[in-house]
């Protein structure tokens, strides 16, 4: 009774992590879908999304083309991007300058002035060793067949037009994206 008890409140703790009330996003970069959830139900799923030529995982540095694995927010919107609209995220994340920092990445002074802007809910530089400027948007005036053929970000998260104009219905500053 007790390892029932322990495994139930194991996997009742487990769900949580991305179960939290409220509009959020989880995108699967395995799948290639972003879903749009409230706690843990569904409430729409784009399929065929894009992320970087070089998928995804640990970003080691600006330019290296991978879409970063964790839990972001979202910090600035544009809604006249020249790829239609584009929802930054609040990269790098604490989590990212932790492992930068432990890896040599990213300096003393660069990982300070991360961990500052998150303390102060405001946007990470951007200019740091790791990046900046990633987020989710959409085509704009590119090819949707290529979109639909190949990975072909530079780190970004793509949906379509049509998608990047539906999601603007549940996106907001602050929603929280997880990218596993």
């Amino acid at each position: 009774m007790i390892r029932f008890f322990f495994c139930a409140v194991i996997l009742f703790s487990a769900s949580q992590v991305y179960a939290e009330p409220g509009v959020w996003l989880l995108v699967d970069t395995q799948a290639q879908t972003l879903e749009v959830k409230n706690g843990p139900y569904t409430l729409a799923l784009f399929k065929d999304i894009a992320i970087g030529r070089r998928g995804a995982g640990f970003k080691q540095h600006r330019g290296d083309e991978v879409t970063p694995l964790g839990i972001y927010r979202i910090a600035w919107i544009n809604e006249k991007s020249h790829y239609r609209r584009f929802y930054g995220f609040d990269y790098p994340s604490v989590d990212d300058a932790r492992k930068a920092l432990r890896h040599g990445l990213i300096s003393s002074y660069e990982f300070q002035r991360i961990i500052d802007a998150h303390k102060h809910n405001e946007v990470p530089p951007q200019n740091t060793a790791l990046g900046g400027m990633l987020g989710i948007h959409g085509l704009g005036r590119a090819d949707e067949r290529i979109h639909k053929m190949t990975n072909w970000t530079k780190g970004c998260v793509a949906l379509t037009n049509d998608q990047i104009d539906l999601l603007a219905l549940w996106i907001e500053k602050g929603t929280k994206v997880v990218i596993k």
